[in-house]
């Protein structure tokens, strides 16, 4: 296939070639109206910038780029965010980096915005978050030639430079841990079911219940609070006498319902968060979670991206292993 051309973009978009490398670089000369045509043009041909040209005559924009398609209410709510940005923001302040940071509503604007970013030079490269099997994201990045750095397991990321954590060995200490207090009857509150972490999670949970010989269920959730109180009171219905959630909102919410209802933590019910941030250990009782090092996380993938400007080979790095922390939600089982 032969490279779209900024020719054939004139063409096109019905203006001179010197106004589509105006429109493309983002320089001023052009109307935002034609610059908004030639964009589209050039989205619409799937043209990508040549790379080599590209490093010879453009400046680094010293930005890298953050898209979450995801509800803002949800990244209002959820600590694990926050945390994972101000790591990121910590590494690139220190080289006078900037973060470009974009919520947008679907993976469908989310791949606009890095052409658009690719298009108009505006990042150096990008972090990709809640990645999915077989994402649409990855061959699209490729063929952009956009640098990044993706956060998940290996097994998602086809090959390119990924930050992730052992999910499968924490769903085991998780499991492992309820299992020993005697618990036989488990609910499970889950993440949204097409992230490849929460599938990830999914088939882990679902292999530790086989071997400990656990009656379990499991409610997919969009990790809101809202959705994790909801989804509390429906797998109570099933009598469970642990719940693990995938992570420390949702687990906050699901002790509130159950504390309305009035059972009692942890006599009637243990209950294991994720993440572990601050809202796991000034709750009443103190919730037992899956800790690791939020901040550390995103400091890590910022620090792999800029290796990744430098020329280093891309190539999967294991972060950390969350670490079950004991607190006062948990508690033998008793008939």
């Amino acid at each position: 296939m032969s490279r779209v051309t900024i020719k054939e973009i004139a063409r096109r978009s019905g203006v001179s070639p010197g106004a589509v490398s105006y429109a493309l670089n983002n320089r001023p000369g052009v109307s935002a109206a034609t610059r908004a045509r030639v964009l589209r043009v050039a989205a619409e041909l799937e043209w990508v910038p040549n790379t080599a040209a590209r490093q010879l005559s453009a400046a680094r924009s010293e930005t890298f780029g953050l898209v979450l398609a995801r509800s803002p209410q949800t990244l209002i709510e959820e600590p694990y965010f926050m945390g994972f940005v101000g790591g990121v923001e910590s590494v690139l302040a220190e080289r006078s980096y900037a973060l470009s940071l974009q919520v947008v509503a679907d993976l469908g604007a989310e791949l606009a915005t890095y052409r658009k970013w690719a298009a108009e030079r505006r990042v150096d490269g990008v972090i990709v978050v809640d990645l999915r099997v077989g994402d649409p994201r990855i061959p699209v990045l490729r063929k952009l030639g956009l640098p990044a750095v993706l956060v998940g397991d290996p097994a998602l990321a086809e090959g390119m430079p990924c930050v992730w954590t052992d999910s499968t060995a924490a769903m085991n200490a998780a499991l492992d841990h309820v299992a020993s207090l005697g618990h036989k009857v488990i609910a499970r509150i889950a993440g949204p079911p097409e992230f490849g972490d929460v599938w990830i999670r999914d088939q882990a949970f679902d292999t530790a219940v086989r071997r400990l010989a656990l009656t379990a269920t499991t409610r997919h959730t969009d990790y809101s609070a809202a959705q994790g109180a909801a989804a509390t009171r429906e797998v109570l219905a099933d009598r469970p006498t642990a719940i693990v959630y995938d992570n420390d909102l949702m687990a906050v919410a699901g002790l509130a319902v159950v504390q309305t209802l009035g059972l009692r933590i942890p006599d009637d019910l243990t209950l294991v968060a994720w993440d572990d941030s601050a809202l796991c250990r000034i709750t009443h009782p103190t919730l037992t979670a899956l800790s690791h090092n939020i901040v550390g996380y995103g400091a890590e993938v910022g620090r792999r991206l800029f290796d990744l400007l430098a020329g280093a080979q891309p190539q999967s790095h294991l972060y950390s292993t969350p670490l079950l922390i004991i607190r006062e939600s948990s508690a033998r089982c008793t008939p």
